[in-house]
């Protein structure tokens, strides 16, 4: 047995940590938090100072069985878990569950996973930060707390199975609030003008109008006078610029980028980051500090000078924005910089991650912007060109940062060589007819940015917050199509004004953040009886005195009590006399019935109802379409969904009907079920019989295409799949073996198979 056990959270971390220590170190990973609240119970004592009850999970007691009996055989335990308050709430649970002898327990910190990050930490122990502990404790606490007794307050006035959070909720108010700004926005419409130059070359030169106009007439008038005015330069302006490179990258700016540039999601970041750090590759990523040590200074510093030479070497310090800097100490960062790329699944991460910190140490781009002023004889209005001119590129020799939109007016090119006074034939003056766009839905990483900026949330929480919304679908990340539009062009051209009506796809969204109505409803619910707990400034505030607790300022039992007698008040209040909320909308009257109908949530999830329970005759429901919400649905739409299933006829003795489920339209056929394909001018509202049948034809030769043996007796199939041939046995897809002809397989054969499949599995 090792004379010292080292005891991380991940396996990946104990591997990399073993090569660098020796045969009398033993390294070994609890796997994440040996001990949580129960999860079926609150498991806090409100009487009696809030007291948590932990208890080691069901999946860990091997793992802590194991652990205790290699402590108490080793001299010397080391508590190697992250350096942030969850590592450290992770050890003190460990010495807890552990019952670890103080006088053998060591804890140990390192920002990266190096040999000597981990040899130096060995050289310098430390005790257990009771203050981190209590931080991370006053966290999970406050939010059991919240999701404890909001939770059944939503399931009894709004529908079962509902869940509320301190965090997650007012992220989902952000994103519902950022929804109704777009419901209420009223879009206007303004004619831009666009002037195509010849600057003396017989090339082309681009000026925008400094004035839009607001009707056609305007701009066609505009253009008419252009057929007669004389166009020339009547102010030049070139001035020189810099552009500073940005700091290196925070969590937040680095699933920000990460998602703009490489098209990732905020938590498919944080995995792959995680890897990069227990492989050794990068610092710790949870943080929210720019700081680089004085090592890594050093070290992008080598790297710039044999690249790119002394002149693109520029030392800098960057000042963290954010209040709460305190979950590690350094920004993230290559561990090595003479590694600008590693062979990795994360490889893409990685030289984002390199380059964004080599580019920090890199000296100003230089630039030469012009700015050229052009008269119109005959018009007050100027056209103006704008051009820029990379005179030294500096960091931009390595990276560049990306926007959350790019604005197509920001591409500034290279103007040519212009003077003052100099005169201006135009090609061609151009008008096109445009639109004010409504507030953008948030992404996964506008959303991170806007709760770092509000201060709601650390880096440890926001990857969790985002998943959990979407997990409760309270939000849905989505692709949307975009709905065509006419448009006004007008045209300038050889003295002749022409206009033409353009047709355009607009609006179409690619991974955007919707809410979706149960999210809406639980919004408006929570914010008209939990003002408090949905404030922005309230959230942001409890994250401070985190900060404070973990400092040592302030007691997190005082904290959390000062926070939960009103809470708990008003939580029994709004259970005794608050109404259902049902997120009901009238949209009308039926003309058939002459009965009320209206979108509302219901047990299920939203629907349209007609009539009133009330009522003799029965009310009747539909469920609404995915793209539909009951905040914007209207009384046609709604009447539409009542028309469905169509009964279309009869074929081969079965009912055919039309219809729209889960999954899109369909067409049913007895007890069996046809998609309507996305790309035909079929719809489940317009498809005839003999259509109908054609689908359902076509369905059945590639059913038979599919079965290639069937041994009813066992419940097992022989099938053609997407990825080839394989055996379906019960609920079981196994793989036919290579080499094998899936045409000659019998019953016994395909037993055989799926058991040895299985066999395999379980050794795994």
């Amino acid at each position: 047995m090792a004379k010292n056990l080292v005891i991380v959270e991940s396996p990946a971390k104990a591997k990399t940590i073993e090569k660098y220590l020796g045969k009398d170190f033993m390294v070994k990973s609890s796997f994440g938090h040996v001990r949580d609240l129960e999860k079926s119970k609150l498991s806090i004592d409100v009487e009696n100072d809030f007291k948590p009850t932990y208890v080691i999970s069901e999946d860990k007691q091997k793992i802590v069985s194991e652990l205790t009996k290699l402590a108490k055989e080793a001299e010397m335990i080391w508590l190697a878990t992250d350096e942030d308050r969850e590592g450290e709430a992770i050890s003190w649970h460990l010495e807890e569950a552990l019952k670890l002898e103080e006088k053998k327990t060591k804890r140990i910190t390192f920002n990266e996973i190096t040999k000597n990050a981990v040899l130096k930490a060995i050289d310098n122990p430390r005790e257990i930060n009771r203050d981190l502990v209590n931080a991370q404790q006053a966290r999970r606490v406050l939010d059991r707390l919240v999701g404890f007794e909001l939770s059944p307050v939503l399931w009894r006035k709004i529908k079962p199975a509902l869940s509320a959070g301190r965090v997650q909720s007012v992220a989902v108010r952000l994103i519902v609030e950022r929804e109704r700004e777009i419901i209420d926005f009223k879009s206007s419409t303004f004619f831009k003008i666009v002037a195509e130059f010849d600057p003396g070359n017989g090339g082309n030169m681009k000026a925008e109008l400094n004035k839009r106009f607001d009707t056609e007439q305007e701009a066609m008038d505009f253009l008419k006078a252009c057929g007669d005015a004389k166009f020339q330069i009547q102010d030049l302006e070139v001035k020189p610029s810099k552009r500073k490179p940005s700091a290196p990258f925070t969590t937040s700016t680095l699933q920000q980028e990460a998602s703009r540039k490489l098209g990732y999601s905020v938590a498919q970041t944080m995995v792959q980051a995680q890897k990069l750090y227990e492989a050794g590759f990068i610092t710790y990523m949870r943080t929210d500090s720019v700081n680089l040590s004085e090592t890594a200074l050093n070290g992008s510093k080598a790297a710039i000078l044999d690249k790119f030479g002394d002149m693109y070497s520029h030392t800098r310090t960057y000042t963290s924005r954010s209040k709460g800097a305190q979950e590690a100490h350094e920004a993230i960062r290559p561990t090595d910089f003479n590694l600008a790329s590693v062979d990795t699944d994360q490889g893409r991460l990685y030289e984002l991650i390199w380059k964004r910190s080599v580019a920090s140490q890199m000296a100003d781009a230089e630039l030469e912007k012009t700015v050229a002023k052009i008269s119109i004889s005959n018009r007050d209005e100027q056209f103006i060109a704008r051009g820029e001119v990379i005179k030294f590129d500096g960091f931009l020799k390595l990276y560049m940062e990306s926007k959350d939109d790019e604005d197509e007016d920001d591409q500034a090119g290279v103007l040519p060589p212009l003077k003052v006074d100099q005169v201006l034939d135009y090609n061609a003056i151009n008008g096109t007819q445009r639109f004010t766009k409504h507030p953008a839905r948030y992404t996964e990483a506008s959303l991170v940015k806007k709760l770092e900026e509000l201060g709601i949330g650390r880096p440890s929480t926001y990857a969790p917050t985002i998943s959990t919304v979407q997990k409760r679908q309270y939000v849905l990340k989505e692709n949307r199509e975009g709905k065509k539009r006419d448009y006004l062009t007008m045209s300038l051209a050889n003295g002749e004004v022409s206009s033409e009506k353009k047709t355009e796809i607009t609006g179409a969204e690619k991974n955007k953040l919707f809410p979706t109505d149960v999210g809406m409803v639980v919004n408006d619910f929570l914010v008209e009886h939990f003002k408090s707990i949905l404030s922005y400034d309230f959230t942001a505030n409890v994250e401070k005195e985190f900060d404070e607790i973990a400092n040592g300022q302030k007691e997190w039992i005082e904290m959390i009590k000062s926070f939960y007698t009103p809470f708990h008040t008003v939580v029994e209040d709004t259970l005794e006399n608050s109404e259902r909320a049902k997120g009901e909308r009238l949209l009308g009257v039926d003309p058939k019935s002459g009965r009320n109908v209206y979108a509302r949530i219901g047990r299920f999830g939203p629907m349209i109802q007609i009539g009133e329970r009330e009522e003799e005759e029965k009310p009747k429901f539909a469920s609404l379409l995915k793209e539909q919400s009951i905040t914007t649905i209207n009384l046609e739409e709604a009447l539409e969904l009542f028309k469905l299933p169509r009964d279309l006829g009869e074929y081969e003795g079965d009912e055919v009907a039309a219809g729209i489920g889960r999954f899109g339209p369909f067409v049913r056929y007895g007890k069996s079920f046809v998609s309507i394909p996305k790309d035909t001018e079929f719809t489940a509202y317009n498809i005839t019989l003999d259509e109908a049948i054609e689908l359902i034809k076509a369905k059945k030769e590639a059913d038979k295409n599919k079965f290639i043996a069937e041994f009813p007796e066992k419940n097992i199939s022989v099938l053609n799949g997407r990825y080839g041939p394989y055996i379906k046995a019960g609920k079981k897809n196994v793989k036919i073996p290579k080499g094998t002809d899936p045409k000659t397989l019998t019953l016994e054969d395909c037993e055989k198979i799926v058991d040895e499949a299985l066999k395999a599995k379980k050794k795994k």
